[in-house]
């Protein structure tokens, strides 16, 4: 059915102003003043924002890790998500030893089908680059349409790369015009501090975040920034943390290089005092890397602010309180790391950010939806208000007002690290490709209606330029 939203304040990345939209097919087919149709259904957005939905460029949905699994699978995780305002997610396939790469994108398809309630892509991780997976690369990431790898690091006894293997990586992503995501923390080295204070019989959850410094976190990117400047390749850093990363990502951007960076909602406003809570409280707030100080957080905002870092993801890995987050209740290592942030990342980002006068209104759209869109070549089907767009809207209400707690969240854990606070700004209804997945805050949306969103390499070459 058309639809028209009508008297609302349409903002992107570039631009507000007053417009009605007119929806049919699932695209966007008209903007302009005073727009009539007879059969089509009058969306009233009078006093809100209408915005492109969201991005989420970061999330880990059923994923194991831990030995244990994410709470939150394709269903109640891409629920959450359109609660949140976000319409596209971009997911981790993790791959496992000498598994065929094609065997686990199959996987994360049957993942998602018949779960997901918005689109979605997904990112390729990369472990061990061998003659096989070499060879299987590059067709695969065509077939798929997947633009985007992910080499890891930290994690050694999971999922940490050698240097040659990233190296490698960025050569094929090169060839490709893929562009490589790395998480960027010295696992080795982390490996023996953790070691170290277990030997000294330290178990509280504080010191997942001391025994891995915001140093190790700056000598991982700085020695990713330079591998992929010699292998010609783009870098996108994810969940930057820290004052050393910042620094080295922006001296990067300095001297040209393709380095691009995404910082999370945690890293924005919650520190290291958190995880040193009385008792067993602090290990809600375990993932990697770790809080850090707070006066880490203004060199954020600024880097956000000056457009060192471009985006904002969630990275999604729920793992609930009781019985998940207790497997490490005496041993801080044995604390299954992730936070659930799916559903909060984008009125965290508005409320703290807008609502605080810290980013304007088009800084905060191009952050939480039109550079990811960029990035990883969704761009202009996605990440955008334009004719020809994918029907993907948020109808944001910027003055109201929500605590967010555990009690009335989406997601499918027992815990929210923000538990209490009070956001300004909040979604209303949600459109996928032009129909409702939340109308006045309620679902409505159809399971297994998401659409897997093959995306061209082309793009990310030509597009990813312009950030």
């Amino acid at each position: 059915m058309k639809k028209i939203i009508k008297g609302g304040r349409v903002a992107t990345a570039a631009d507000v102003f007053e417009a009605d939209i007119l929806i049919e097919n699932g695209k966007i087919v008209q903007i302009g003043q005073n727009l009539t149709d007879a059969g089509a259904e009058i969306i009233d957005a009078t006093g809100k924002y209408v915005l492109p939905g969201g991005i989420d460029p970061h999330t880990h949905l059923d994923m194991p890790f831990n030995n244990t699994v994410t709470d939150d699978d394709w269903k109640s995780g891409t629920i959450a998500a359109a609660f949140g305002g976000t319409t596209t997610i971009l997911d981790f396939c993790l791959t496992a030893g000498e598994e065929k790469l094609s065997t686990a994108v199959e996987k994360w398809h049957d993942k998602a089908k018949g779960k997901s309630a918005i689109d979605y892509g997904f990112h390729l991780m990369i472990g061990d680059l061998t003659p096989e997976t070499e060879a299987e690369l590059p067709q695969l990431l065509e077939q798929e349409g997947i633009t985007s790898v992910k080499v890891f690091m930290a994690y050694a006894k999971e999922f940490q790369a050698t240097d040659r293997t990233l190296f490698k990586a960025f050569k094929i992503a090169k060839d490709l015009g893929a562009i490589v995501m790395v998480h960027c923390e010295n696992g080795s080295v982390i490996d023996e501090l953790v070691e170290e204070a277990r030997r000294a019989g330290h178990k509280e959850p504080i010191y997942h975040a001391l025994t891995r410094p915001a140093e190790l976190e700056g000598e991982a990117t700085k020695r990713a920034i330079e591998l992929a400047h010699i292998a010609g390749a783009k870098l996108y850093v994810v969940h930057v943390t820290c004052k050393e990363a910042v620094d080295e990502i922006i001296a990067a951007r300095e001297k040209g290089y393709d380095v691009y960076g995404e910082t999370c909602p945690p890293y924005l406003t919650l520190d290291q005092s958190a995880l040193a809570q009385p008792g067993f409280e602090g290990a809600k707030y375990v993932w990697s890397p770790p809080l850090r100080p707070k006066y880490h957080q203004e060199h954020l905002w600024n880097a956000l602010k000056a457009k060192q870092l471009q985006t904002i993801g969630s990275d999604q890995c729920s793992f609930s309180f009781k019985g998940k987050k207790q497997l490490g209740l005496n041993d801080f290592s044995k604390i299954p790391n992730g936070g659930p942030f799916i559903e909060d990342r984008f009125s965290i980002l508005y409320s703290e950010g807008v609502a605080k006068g810290r980013i304007s209104i088009h800084e905060f759209v191009d952050m939480i939806s039109t550079s990811a869109a960029k990035i990883f070549g969704l761009f202009p089907q996605k990440g955008t208000i334009a004719i020809g767009s994918d029907a993907d809207i948020v109808i944001f209400d910027p003055e109201a007002k929500r605590q967010i707690s555990a009690k009335t969240h989406h997601m499918n854990v027992d815990y929210n690290p923000y538990e209490g606070w009070e956001v300004t700004g909040e979604p209303i209804s949600v459109l996928v490709r032009g129909e409702y997945v939340i109308k006045n805050k309620e679902f409505v949306g159809v399971l297994g209606s998401g659409r897997y969103i093959k995306r061209p390499l082309k793009t990310v070459a030509a597009e990813a330029l312009n950030i």
